[in-house]
């Protein structure tokens, strides 16, 4: 149950803050009032010097992920406010709510890094009783894939069915697109919003069983006096990423919480729809699984 932020430009570096302006990256921030179990960002920026010229390293196939997880809450955590100046050609950020009441250790922070893709999920994989997949022993899954990922909530049982799918030769929306029918065929009903970046794409996924908030998250908010917040808690929204020069040049989704203004070009992304970005020329699409 979290907060989910991406963007992807055409090649070039922008910071958050350039994405989305101080005010707006500020209000995101203060998510973490709420979404308090840690935060996490995962950032597309090539290094300066590579590690391996002075020291021996072996070189290794570019990556160029700069990788941060925290359990402190983001509003508390003074180093957000680097990432967010940090610039980069594509970014995940995730804020923290921890569903079915999974561990807050460092292993089950996102984003999810492992073979050069990035992963972040907001929703909560459990039966029409509250039982978590990760105490269902019988669903099927590939124990490599799991480890690889570094995590042991729902969240990382899901990326790592992402992973056995892209390792068949799925691209990589479809191997998304998958994971999410083979997991709808047992949890029909959980929420399967979630991002994942490659060195060459951003994809965005809406796929909620549920549209209608869930009465627990509604009172989570009213605990707090934001449950007015609650009722779209389900949605995400994008809009172009613009240029310097003010040109469409990628785009960022996020989801709901902070201003996302229809004046402003944000866009509703209709449920069980995806976007497909290239983080190298800007270039996106949309397309439903």
């Amino acid at each position: 149950m979290c907060r989910l932020l991406g963007y992807a430009t055409s090649g070039f570096n922008l910071s958050l803050n350039d994405v989305l302006g101080e005010s707006s990256v500020a209000e995101f921030r203060e998510l973490s009032e709420i979404h308090n179990d840690g935060w996490g960002v995962a950032l597309l920026s090539n290094p300066s010097e590579p590690p391996f010229v002075d020291d021996g390293g072996a070189p290794t196939p570019e990556t160029g992920t700069k990788l941060y997880k925290s359990t402190l809450a983001a509003r508390h955590d003074p180093i957000f406010n680097d990432f967010a100046a940090d610039s980069a050609r594509g970014g995940l950020w995730h804020l923290r709510l921890a569903s079915s009441n999974l561990p807050l250790i460092l292993e089950n922070q996102q984003p999810f890094f492992a073979n050069g893709l990035s992963f972040i999920h907001n929703g909560d994989i459990s039966d029409e009783r509250g039982v978590n997949i990760v105490l269902n022993r019988a669903y099927p899954v590939n124990q490599s894939a799991f480890l690889s990922t570094g995590g042991r909530s729902d969240s990382a049982i899901f990326f790592s069915i992402i992973l056995e799918y892209i390792s068949f030769g799925f691209a990589l929306d479809e191997a998304v697109a998958q994971a999410v029918r083979q997991l709808r065929q047992e949890y029909p009903k959980s929420s399967y919003n979630c991002m994942i970046q490659s060195q060459d794409q951003l994809v965005v996924l809406c796929a909620a069983g549920r549209e209608k908030t869930s009465p627990r998250i509604v009172e989570i908010y009213d605990e707090y006096g934001k449950g007015e917040k609650a009722h779209d808690y389900r949605v995400l929204r994008y809009r172009d990423v613009l240029d310097r020069d003010g040109k469409p040049a990628g785009v960022v989704a996020g989801s709901s919480g902070f201003p996302q203004d229809e004046a402003d070009g944000w866009k509703v992304l209709e449920n069980n729809q995806m976007i497909v970005a290239s983080n190298r020329t800007g270039e996106y699409h949309l397309r439903t699984i």
